[in-house]
């Protein structure tokens, strides 16, 4: 992945983070938590630096 692209994952997993946050469905919160582990694990194959987002 180039660094834009990884830019970009990054961005996304930001986003279901807050969308996990928002939800009051349980269900839908859990399948979001499961997504964004998924995508996690992605950018940590991709980026092994990648530690977690920064707060």
């Amino acid at each position: 992945m180039t660094e834009h692209q990884l830019r970009d994952h990054e961005v996304q997993i930001a986003r279901y983070r807050r969308l996990e946050l928002e939800v009051t469905d349980p269900l839908a919160a859990c399948l979001l938590h499961g997504i964004i582990e998924d995508l996690e694990a992605e950018l940590r194959r991709d980026r092994p630096d990648w530690h977690g987002p920064r707060d």
